[in-house]
């Protein structure tokens, strides 16, 4: 057998997130239905995490085990006719069998993307999350202040929603990156693990900072308290996506 690693692609503005459902269409089983098809097997796809209704992923990784000799190389364009054009296979590698989309993965990379603006602009929702205040409002600086306090192994659990058995709360977040363009507002956040909806409740308290509905000194606060009602609210997902896994 040979384990296949695949890089994804993907909108998720129609799906039910990334994994399998009963009751609703998932970018896992879109995926594995393509697979099945184009490689005549049965395809089981472990992703590096799940990804939640809405969200998307420039980066996402996932490997299957496979018993045949498909050329790896025309497995992304071979696999175009049969996904829709908001799920895309950008390669497809073999790895070592040791190597565990989820469990290896040693850094994971998100982008969170707003727009500061009164109006609604339809073009943008699909893939970013609307501030709905003026410009003028938004203190950016105190944002880039707050975002430093992040950095650094603590228990996150201040910043995560219930919804997920997990043994531990602790994690490391490595670098948080703030950009600011115009009316537009991105935050890179890069860990080697994440809650559930920690990047977006992350977000949305940094934001809250920059509205001055919270100071930045909020972050320190509730890292030592994991008291969630400090932080801000869990932001829209579709804002949300997942850059790239380091398996490095």
């Amino acid at each position: 057998m040979r384990r296949i690693l695949l890089t994804v692609e993907y909108k998720g503005t129609d799906y039910a997130g990334w994994q399998r459902q009963e009751n609703a269409l998932a970018v896992q089983q879109v995926l594995e239905d393509a697979l099945e098809k184009m490689l005549q097997q049965k395809v089981v796809l472990i992703a590096s995490g799940r990804t939640d209704a809405g969200v998307h992923a420039l980066g996402q990784k996932a490997h299957f085990d496979y018993d045949g000799n498909f050329p790896l190389d025309k497995m992304s364009i071979a696999s175009q006719s049969l996904l829709p054009p908001d799920i895309a296979i950008l390669k497809a590698e073999e790895v070592s069998p040791d190597l565990h989309a989820q469990y290896s993965a040693k850094k994971k990379t998100y982008r969170y993307q707003t727009y500061l603006s009164r109006e609604n602009h339809p073009l943008l929702n699909d893939t970013f999350a609307q501030i709905p205040y003026a410009e003028s409002y938004f203190d950016f600086s105190k944002v880039e202040e707050a975002a430093k306090y992040l950095v650094g192994t603590y228990d996150f659990i201040g910043f995560s929603n219930k919804g997920s058995q997990v043994r531990s709360t602790v994690r490391t977040i490595y670098d948080v990156t703030v950009k600011k363009e115009g009316t537009f507002v991105t935050f890179f956040i890069t860990g080697n693990g994440f809650l559930y909806n920690m990047v977006r409740i992350i977000a949305g308290t940094l934001i809250y900072v920059g509205l001055g509905k919270r100071t930045p000194d909020v972050i320190k606060k509730i890292l030592e308290t994991g008291d969630r009602t400090l932080a801000g609210k869990t932001f829209a997902p579709e804002g949300l996506c997942l850059l790239d896994v380091d398996y490095t």
